[in-house]
């Protein structure tokens, strides 16, 4: 077993990461930027180190956290998501230092990676695919014979891309035209990369994914799908599992892929296998990402399998633990990305001081967090402050203590995206699991909440603003 992992990355992920590497008797190294010094991970993690003033760039330093991991004594490093958890090079450069990556090899992650070649992939398994082009475009007129020859509305990505980035709906050749350079310019600066492909837009379909686990001795399972179908914009906002959409044997048959796929390209550690499902039941792939997904909690709740922990028991060379048999599911679990954004202002980011935070609890609920009262939300960074996670054993069930649990929770100082979601638990069309990836483009009245205050907030506020007045 691993003795000792650094954690290249921050955040609650970088908390829960911590934890599990607790339960195992691991010792955890978290690193940190200076906006980040009093970060929650940073106190939880058995030692931390800074990795520079800018807030950014030393989470991206390759070099920088592979060298710190080998001179604190790690054999290990954990990357999270996002940052370099994706990143071919960074797995190499691990390997190469004689440092275990939890994760797929850098050959995976590089062919994962690249749209196009993950797609020839998934062909040659016998997985389907959108129709699009057959690799990357050579330039716009080729962007409009393809188009012309699918047929409209189609979907421009970056062949690189991920996490929403990179994509662009085109209704026409003008919309083409005009998104054309657009996503190769958001690729090339994103990504470093400034391929770009093109897909048939599947109109008003499901985003359903796969959780797998597999091992470097052949064994490969899954642990049921999510329904990411609520999002804004191409980024999750609110996920499901298992899908109240699906029947038994379309989630067998998606399961089934997905392990396919996965010993297609010789996978090893947790995956995901995404596909859109579109209104005649035809499931189609769409990517493969390779490391731990923000969603992983859901499926935690319904199968009782610790993810993390099997991550970094597979990157120590153990198998599996579970045959395909053994895993089952129970009950239904919904994430809430509790963001710092303000729906009623087009979510715009809200950054500043958290005066104070109350986080749910309960039977069934779980909230992974990285803030704390008096924390100081930094304006560098993805805008989730925490995940509220909620289990129950039917699905009308987990929709009531949802929205109890959202009740509970309580974040002043700042806007963030709960009230929104509690408007989202009201809707009909939700609590009947029937929605699409259009939900919240069909449903711009969600926004329309009340903004009053709770007593204790105002009390809170006016606190602050007799503080302010009175210098103490």
């Amino acid at each position: 077993m691993l003795r000792k992992i650094l954690i290249a990355n921050r955040g609650e992920i970088a908390v829960r990461v911590a934890r599990a590497c607790a339960e195992m008797g691991i010792r955890s190294v978290a690193i940190h930027s200076e906006a980040d010094r009093h970060a929650l991970h940073v106190k939880k993690a058995d030692e931390a180190h800074s990795i520079g003033e800018d807030p950014v760039a030393g989470y991206l330093n390759i070099h920088r956290i592979v060298n710190l991991a080998a001179e604190t004594g790690c054999d290990a490093i954990h990357p999270g998501y996002g940052f370099l958890s994706e990143n071919a090079d960074f797995a190499a450069a691990c390997r190469a230092r004689g440092l275990c990556f939890i994760g797929p090899s850098a050959e995976v992650i590089r062919r994962m990676g690249d749209k196009t070649a993950a797609r020839q992939a998934m062909q040659a398994a016998g997985i389907p695919v959108t129709p699009g082009s057959d690799g990357n475009l050579d330039g716009l007129e080729h962007a409009r014979a393809v188009a012309a020859e699918l047929g409209y509305p189609v979907m421009l990505k970056a062949t690189s891309g991920g996490g929403g980035r990179g994509i662009r709906r085109c209704e026409d050749p003008g919309d083409l035209a005009r998104n054309f350079e657009r996503v190769i310019s958001e690729a090339s600066k994103a990504f470093g990369s400034a391929e770009v492909f093109l897909e048939k837009c599947i109109v008003d379909p499901r985003h359903i994914e796969v959780q797998i686990l597999a091992d470097r001795h052949g064994n490969s399972i899954h642990l049921f799908e999510r329904d990411c179908s609520i999002q804004r914009r191409n980024q999750k906002l609110i996920e499901i599992a298992p899908s109240p959409q699906l029947d038994d044997a379309q989630r067998a048959y998606i399961g089934e892929l997905a392990v396919r796929a996965a010993q297609a390209v010789d996978y090893e550690n947790a995956g995901t296998v995404e596909f859109l499902l579109d209104g005649a039941g035809n499931f189609y792939f769409m990517e493969m990402n390779t490391r731990i997904q923000v969603e992983h909690t859901i499926t935690e709740s319904i199968t009782g399998v610790d993810i993390v922990e099997e991550q970094i028991r597979i990157a120590a060379g153990l198998p599996l633990r579970y045959a395909q048999h053994e895993v089952g599911r129970r009950g239904f679990a919904l994430q809430f990305r509790i963001n710092a954004e303000d729906p009623k202002n087009g979510f715009l980011p809200s950054f500043g001081r958290i005066t104070r935070y109350y986080a749910p609890g309960g039977p069934g609920v779980r909230t992974d967090a990285a803030i704390y009262t008096g924390y100081k939300v930094p304006p560098y960074y993805d805008s989730m402050l925490a995940k509220v996670i909620v289990w129950a054993l039917t699905w009308e069930d987990a929709i009531a203590r949802s929205r109890r649990a959202l009740n509970d929770m309580a974040v002043f100082g700042i806007k963030t995206t709960i009230p929104y979601y509690q408007r989202i638990l009201e809707s009909a069309d939700f609590r009947a699991g029937a929605f699409t990836t259009s939900f919240v483009e069909a449903h711009p009245e969600l926004v329309n909440y009340s903004d009053k205050r709770r007593p204790e907030e105002l009390a809170t506020v006016l606190a602050a603003a007799i503080a302010a007045h009175t210098g103490h």
